[in-house]
């Protein structure tokens, strides 16, 4: 059985940073596909970032978040991180870790088949 278990989320102030990390553990980490996702109260879970098996092939960041955050993964750690900075009032969410059964990412949620228990990040104005 795979376990995604995030941490890293807490409070920060408005042009802060934090880093996510997700580890995992069940099954063959590197072979498969890893999103970020986040959902804020009231809204849709959203994806914010993904990352290939393999890093290099494919990596994706939601309008919202480029060139504010970045995702990567260390397999021999079994580890994926969301490394996050400019933050702003609106990154307030809880914060999703994901795994597809493939070897990418994908936009539609019902590709993962594996969840963290999310971990909440709440930024301050």
């Amino acid at each position: 059985q795979v376990q995604l278990v995030e941490s890293g989320g807490g409070l920060v102030q408005a042009g802060g940073s934090l880093r996510l990390s997700c580890t995992a553990s069940g099954r063959t980490f590197s072979m498969y596909g890893l999103g970020w996702f986040r959902q804020a109260p009231g809204k849709e879970r959203e994806l914010v970032a993904g990352i290939s098996s393999d890093s290099d092939t494919n990596i994706y960041y939601a309008d919202s978040v480029k060139g504010r955050f970045t995702i990567f993964r260390e397999n021999a750690k079994n580890t994926a991180y969301l490394e996050m900075s400019s933050l702003k009032p609106e990154d307030t969410a809880v914060y999703y870790c994901a795994q597809t059964d493939g070897w990418n990412w994908s936009t539609q949620r019902r590709y993962y088949t594996s969840w963290g228990q999310g971990t909440q990040v709440t930024v301050s104005s």
